[in-house]
């Protein structure tokens, strides 16, 4: 009965352990296969590899890709690939150029409601991983702009403050392609209330793996109505904590929000055969 946890967060994006942290952590939480998923970049998962493999805890390759769903930000759960796919990495280094361009567009909007702020100074933040939205509400609590990173994002940084991002991103149907392309395994991330069902049909005709079911976000009623629609439709289904860290924002669910080994069998199954048949 091991337990996995398919979704964590490290400082390669937005979390705030090194991705050499994180297999011990998960060792001491009962954890035996996690994966690193960080936003749209899998630095962190060679240090994080190497140190699992020194205590005995298996780090898979994992990713956390944003797309463009329907001219909003989506993202999609990559697992199982080949972490040196010349075309993944490629896609991987044009979401990095994204989210820098991403950035450099919310700090125009916040400069225009008359905020003193940098991009440099969010991408110091980042500390030479990944760059967010996070990272923008750490610079705006410095500057004494909002006494929280939760206010920065109601104030400022929500979709609704901020209105319709302009997408950097591929489509959610390239997305898709190229994560199989790798041979990995593609899952929506904590669907929750974001879609309706019309909506994960359409993902679903795009090629999608499966679904992540438990989530720190779900409640029991999203979990039983997710994993019945991945019954209905043979699809994966997985589970992770989104783990960021301790502090403010971040849900210390490490180790009690998790997916069976048998479901991190199934997900390796399928990758498998993906590999071989593109052989």
């Amino acid at each position: 009965m091991g337990k996995a946890d398919l979704h964590i967060h490290t400082t390669a994006s937005d979390g705030r352990l090194s991705p050499e942290e994180v297999p011990a952590l998960a060792s001491e939480n009962g954890l035996e296969v996690i994966a690193i998923t960080d936003h749209d970049t899998i630095d962190g998962y060679f240090p994080a590899s190497e140190a699992g493999e020194r205590i005995g805890v298996e780090v898979l390759p994992g990713v956390e890709l944003t797309c463009d769903f329907n001219s909003r930000e989506s993202h999609l759960l990559a697992y199982c690939f080949d972490p040196e796919d010349p075309d993944f990495l490629q896609l991987l280094a044009h979401h990095k150029k994204a989210r820098l361009d991403r950035i450099e567009w919310i700090v125009g909007q916040l400069t225009q409601q008359g905020l003193d702020i940098d991009k440099n100074e969010v991408r110091a933040e980042a500390a030479g991983g990944n760059v967010g939205r996070p990272h923008v509400a750490s610079v705006l609590v410095k500057k004494g702009y909002v006494g929280s990173a939760k206010e920065a994002f109601i104030r400022y940084l929500g979709n609704h403050a901020l209105g319709p991002i302009q997408s950097y991103y591929v489509s959610h149907e390239e997305a898709v392609e190229r994560i199989k392309g790798a041979g990995g395994a593609t899952i929506l991330a904590h669907p929750g209330v974001l879609y309706s069902r019309e909506e994960i049909e359409q993902w679903i005709d795009a090629g999608l793996d499966g679904l992540e079911v438990v989530h720190s976000s779900h409640n029991y009623d999203q979990q039983k109505k997710y994993r019945e629609m991945a019954e209905q439709h043979n699809l994966l289904m997985t589970g992770g904590s989104d783990y960021h860290g301790d502090g403010e924002g971040y849900l210390r669910n490490f180790g009690v929000i998790t997916t069976s080994l048998a479901q991190v069998e199934k997900l390796k199954q399928m990758t498998r055969q993906r590999k071989k048949i593109s052989v």
